[in-house]
This record gives C-alpha cells, sequence and structure tokens, in this order.
C-alpha cells in the first residue's frame, strides 16, 4: 500500500520473535496483496474493473473494511471516502511532475466519486458501483487494519508486547517490559504540550500535511483530499486519533482533518474510547 511497514516486539527468544515477525509480515503481505491500489491484480482493482452495474461478491476482509469505510462516510457527510481513486491517481501524478491537475481532469474525477455510488449487500457480500471508471482506494483505512491484523498474528504466536506500524499508522499491543507504555513521538505537537504518547493496547494514526504535498503558485496542497472539492486540503492542520483499533484510528485522523475540530468532535461520539488532536502544521 505504498508504505513501509515496522514491527517491534519482544520475546523469549531469537527464534520465537523470527517466526512471529515472519508470519505477522506475510499476513501483511495478504491484505497489500487484497486490497492496494498499486497492483491491477488486486482483489480491490478487480473489483472495479467487475463491479460496474452489477453485484461482486468479495473476500470477508475486504466487505469488511469497505462496509466500515462506508458507515464512516456516512457519519461523516461524506469527508472519508474510498471512491476517490481518481482524484488521489490526479494529486499522486501531481506530486511527481509538479503540474497541478486540469479543470477537465478534476470535473472528470469528481463524477466518478461519491460514497453513495458505491453499494453492499451484507447478506450477499457484495459491492456494486454505479458508473463506469470510478476507482477505489482504501488507502486511508487499509493500512490501519492491516496493524490490526499483524498484531493479532503475533499475539497468536504468544507475542503479547509488540507494535505494529505502516506510515502514519501504529497498533500497540501490551507495554514493553517494566514500561508503562509504548513511547510514540507526536509530529509538530502544539506548544506546551508533550512530545509523546504513551499507549499500550490501542492504535495510533496521525494524518496531515507535513511530508506530503505540492506547492502550485505559492499554496501548498496536501496530499489529503477532500472529496466534495476534488482538491488537496490547504489548512495545514495534522490530526492524531487514538482508537482502541487501527481500522478506526487510521479511517478518522483523515476525516478529522477535512471537518475541522467541531465536526470532528462530534463524528468521534460515535466510536467509544477514541480522542483527538488536531494541530497547525508549522512552516
Amino acid at each position: 500500500m505504498g508504505v513501509q511497514v515496522k514491527i517491534i516486539l519482544y520475546a523469549a527468544s531469537e527464534q520465537k520473535a523470527l517466526s512471529a515477525a515472519r508470519a505477522a509480515f506475510r499476513r501483511v503481505a495478504e491484505i497489500d496483496a487484497m486490497m492496494t491500489d498499486y497492483r491491477p491484480d488486486s482483489e480491490l482493482m478487480e473489483l472495479c474493473e467487475k463491479a460496474v452495474d452489477r453485484p461482486i461478491e468479495v473476500s470477508d476482509e475486504l466487505f469488511a473494511v469497505l462496509w466500515r469505510a462506508q458507515e464512516v462516510a456516512e457519519r461523516s457527510n461524506g469527508a472519508f471516502d474510498v471512491t476517490v481513486g481518481n482524484l488521489v491517481q490526479l494529486w499522486r501524478r501531481a506530486r511527481k511532475t509538479k503540474v497541478f491537475p486540469s479543470e477537465t481532469e478534476l470535473t472528470a474525477a469528481l463524477a466518478l466519486t461519491g460514497w453513495r455510488k458505491m453499494t453492499l449487500n451484507p447478506a450477499k457480500q457484495t459491492v456494486q458501483l454505479r458508473l463506469a471508471g470510478m476507482r477505489l482506494d482504501v488507502g486511508g483505512i487499509a493500512k490501519g487494519y492491516a496493524c490490526d491484523r499483524a498484531l493479532e498474528v503475533l499475539q497468536h504466536h504468544g507475542i503479547r508486547s509488540g507494535l505494529v506500524s505502516a506510515g502514519g499508522d501504529i497498533v500497540a499491543g501490551d507495554a514493553p517490559p517494566n514500561e508503562a507504555g509504548w513511547r510514540i513521538e507526536i509530529e509538530n505537537p502544539e506548544p506546551n504540550t508533550p512530545k509523546y504518547l504513551t499507549v499500550a493496547n490501542k492504535a495510533v494514526s496521525t494524518s496531515g500535511d507535513k511530508f506530503q504535498y505540492v506547492e502550485f503558485e505559492g499554496k501548498r496542497y496536501s496530499h489529503v483530499v477532500d472529496p466534495h472539492t476534488g482538491l488537496g486540503l490547504t489548512e495545514h492542520w495534522m490530526g492524531t486519533v487514538i482508537a482502541r483499533d487501527g481500522l478506526t484510528a487510521d479511517s478518522l485522523s483523515k476525516t478529522v482533518v477535512i471537518l475541522g475540530a467541531e465536526r470532528a468532535a462530534k463524528l468521534l461520539k460515535h466510536y467509544r474510547g477514541t480522542t483527538m488532536s488536531l494541530r497547525k502544521v508549522l512552516p
């Protein structure tokens, strides 16, 4: 899914550590092969090709991720939307070429975007897309899910104290030995606030444009795209969400940056035990 995955763990022996870590990385690779948009043969990309005007049955895991994505989309009034794949492609290209997407390109991509244009049927576990050319991108939720599943594998191998990170998404198990929790650095903390979080059995996800952005005519556009406008965000916020699992933290961290503090606080009331921090990105 375009990011490096890291695993840190504490085990009784090197052999046990290696066995658990290798199994966890294999689990991540399985999910990547299923949900990446960087490979045309992934289940996600094949779904985009086949699910136009007819329902396509998908795997348990892909359906679960898409179901949660639609839930967050509905609760956020479309601020989170996995149908933004065409818009994401435009902005990926823009970051590489430094060429701003044309009005025609943005209009065409927006016409193929909208969470209501995807229909899920839980009884038959099918997905249907309304328009040909729609492209899904679950990068804003699947990385957290992959971290959840990798930590689950570690636990099945008897590893209770482990941490999995994928880009800005972290899922932590029990605290390291003799520690209160995992010490996680916060990017761009607000003045007079702690630079580190201490967490255990929690997920932490951070989104913003401190590292991934492109500048046009003096204005900085984030890699986080607003599904309503088709444009990368220009407000320069960074959001951190702490939740019970990576699936929740990952999807909500992008959403709170788009919504802003007041609307984001209302959204987070739907997810028990979830907190957030929104702060301006320093130049």
